[in-house]
């Protein structure tokens, strides 16, 4: 787990030359890598790599050069089954140099070239310069575990792990993209290549691209291709039954976790007491003989933030081997600590969720280098309570219509009835969900469930919501959710959530673990699990409604019995409508933030409704969080001489200690 920054001068000048420039880059990332760091240059082209060691701490320096120089790499992330890779590499002849993984990447390529990159299992963000062939090749994982952004500036184009690096180039211009404000007011992220910085673009999971470094070719420093390696499918095997399928989820969770805990350094788990962190937590345990700490974070304010009876559970279940670790965070310490996570987020995001991830990730930092959680099972087997409100209104439609838009009956009202009381604390969902459009579309209904900006609708002026083009939100949104060869309601909402929402969750992840250079791994995110996820039929997959069902299946029996049963899915909710109806320093950020004189020249936010808001703010309401988030954006990010800034340093802004004695008493 890493950070890198790669550098092509379009004006030919010597990327040596500039070493200071590049090295400012980088080191606006040395929280990813505090323990090595290490640069390259070659022509206009320059490669600066900081490191977290993880495996083969002696040998793993980067950048790393095949044996013949023709080949350098800087790599983020791990790859699970390099053991496995290496042992197929030396069989072919391939003779290393080191113990690490990112030696299986340079070997993998000189063999197979960039098709061998099929078989990494992995999360991964690498720019690899092909020396021979003169271009760059860059690639990030499959599900966007591992972050990778770039930017196309008349006198270069860069790459780096975080758009901080970016925006610190001299060439660089910090400037919102007011087009995506559209798309973050509404979905609270950005659903595809774009950012909400102007002229800074993802590289979109699963994608490959090529980049020519040719000197006299008309075409050098320009991204020339941007291929999809890898995408979720969904070809349907009908002859698959929920034996086989319980039984080869139970084999291939187990065996990515087998080869998740490698590492040469001290690894922990995350665990919320839900069922993935669970699951996870429990296999962990019996990989490692020498014991494992599970992290768990709750809130003091009550026991609707509080799911430490479950994690306590699954620590007994775990026995002598696991310790469980409880971190309680407090408002006055979100109200200290929010400048600074922005400035780790770079952009504006979904939910307070990143304050009490960050929080405990903070404490496992103290004891481990590694911690494993839980993310991705929901998106891979439909865990989300609203794939339930959806299918509520297509039971319905069918048979009040007589109608059948799947080609399939997966549920009927019967069948769907028994699950519904998962849904008693959406009520207030259910009914802004039928306001309108019912029995519409499911592209149409689906981006209604998942649509924010009604919620924070009369918080906006008006100015600024006749400048939203919710017509360009939806048609972007329409473009991914209606990609998939599939009629299935199930599979389109499970693919959009895969290929869009799960990105911006794993950012979060991502940032909060590399803010206190930790390495966070996500056993679940494992292609091949995915592959055969894609394969089940919808009504294996989802019967009568039930949530997760194969994979309660395939580990009900490690599950404690009050976790395999358990219903109330929570997520790690904040008690941030308490905090901000409450006097406080998080009700003080709050109206400090958004009644900020830079808040109101702005003119986004209409100041009246966001104080009568304060008081107001429902329990399941995002709308004072998005606005929070998105003021503190602006502020720290693009607030200052025409033509933006770079992004303040780290030294400038609260730490956790600073947030430690935030806490009156």
């Amino acid at each position: 787990m890493c950070g890198f920054v790669a550098v092509f001068d379009r004006q030919g000048r010597a990327a040596g030359e500039q070493a200071e420039i590049l090295t400012h880059m980088a080191h606006t990332l040395r929280h990813r890598g505090p323990d090595d760091e290490g640069r390259y240059f070659d022509g206009p082209l320059g490669l600066y790599h900081l490191r977290l060691s993880i495996i083969d701490l002696a040998g793993g320096h980067q950048p790393m050069h095949d044996a013949a120089g023709h080949l350098t790499i800087v790599f983020n992330g791990e790859i699970y089954n390099y053991v496995e890779l290496r042992t197929e590499l030396e069989a072919a002849g391939a003779v290393f140099r080191t113990r690490s993984d990112t030696e299986v990447i340079l070997q993998l390529y000189a063999l197979h070239g960039e098709y061998g990159f099929g078989r990494l299992i992995g999360m991964f963000a690498f720019f690899l310069y092909d020396r021979v062939n003169r271009r760059g090749v860059v690639a990030r994982d499959h599900f966007g575990i591992k972050p990778l952004y770039w930017q196309a500036a008349p006198g270069h184009l860069a790459f780096a792990s975080e758009i901080k690096a970016l925006l610190a180039h001299p060439g660089a211009r910090a400037e919102a993209d007011a087009e995506r404000l559209g798309d973050y007011m509404t979905l609270q992220l950005v659903p595809d290549a774009g950012t909400l910085f102007a002229g800074v673009h993802k590289v979109l999971p699963g994608h490959l691209m090529v980049v020519d470094l040719a000197p006299n070719s008309p075409t050098c420093g320009e991204i020339v291709r941007d291929t999809v390696f890898w995408e979720p499918q969904y070809r349907i095997d009908h002859d698959l039954t929920e034996e086989k399928v319980v039984d080869e989820v139970r084999a291939l969770i187990e065996d990515s976790v087998r080869m998740q805990v490698r590492a040469d350094v001290p690894i922990g788990a995350h665990l919320s007491g839900g069922t993935d962190s669970s699951i996870v937590s429990l296999l962990a345990a019996r990989h490692c003989p020498q014991g494992i700490n599970l992290y768990h974070g709750r809130f003091a304010e009550g026991p609707d933030f509080d799911e430490s009876e479950y994690a306590r559970a699954v620590a007994r279940q775990a026995g002598d081997r696991a310790r469980l670790v409880e971190i309680v965070p407090s408002g006055a310490q979100f109200a200290a600590l929010m400048p600074r996570l922005i400035w780790h987020m770079d952009e504006p995001v979904a939910g307070p969720g990143l304050f009490p991830q960050y929080m405990v990730s903070a404490r496992a930092r103290q004891d481990v280098k590694v911690a494993l959680g839980g993310q991705g099972g929901d998106e891979l087997f439909a865990g989300y309570t609203r794939y339930l409100v959806a299918y509520l209104e297509q039971t319905l439609k069918g048979a009040i219509q007589q109608s059948n838009d799947e080609g399939e009956h997966i549920l009927n009202l019967t069948t769907i009835v028994p699950n519904l009381p998962e849904l008693r604390a959406y009520q207030p969902l259910l009914k802004r969900f039928w306001r309108s459009g019912l029995f519409g579309p499911m592209d149409a209904r689906y981006f209604r469930l998942i649509d924010r900006l009604e919620d924070a609708e009369s918080l906006l002026t008006s100015g600024f919501r006749a400048s939203l083009r919710p017509d360009l939100v939806f048609a972007r949104f329409q473009r991914q959710f209606d990609h998939p060869g599939t009629r299935s309601y199930l599979n389109k909402m499970l693919a959009f959530d895969l290929r869009v929402i799960l990105p911006a969750l794993l950012h979060v992840e991502d940032r909060v673990s590399m803010a206190v250079s930790l390495e966070s791994r996500v056993p679940l995110l494992d292609w091949r699990l995915a592959d055969l996820a894609g394969r089940v039929p919808a009504r294996l997959k989802f019967p009568q409604g039930r949530l997760k069902h194969l994979l309660r299946q395939a580990f009900r029996g490690l599950l404690p019995p009050q976790v395999y049963h358990r219903r109330d899915k929570m997520g790690f909710p904040v008690p941030l409508h308490r905090w901000a109806a409450t006097p406080g320093p998080t009700a003080d950020l709050f109206r400090d933030t958004l009644h900020s004189q830079a808040c109101r020249e702005r003119g986004l936010f209409d100041p009246a409704a966001v104080e009568r808001a304060f008081s107001g703010s429902e329990p399941f309401s995002r709308r004072l969080w998005g606005l929070l988030s998105l003021e503190l954006w602006f502020q720290t990010f693009i607030d200052a001489a025409p033509g933006g800034r770079p992004p303040p340093t780290p030294a400038t802004l609260p730490t956790i200690e600073d947030a430690a004695h935030a806490i009156p008493g």
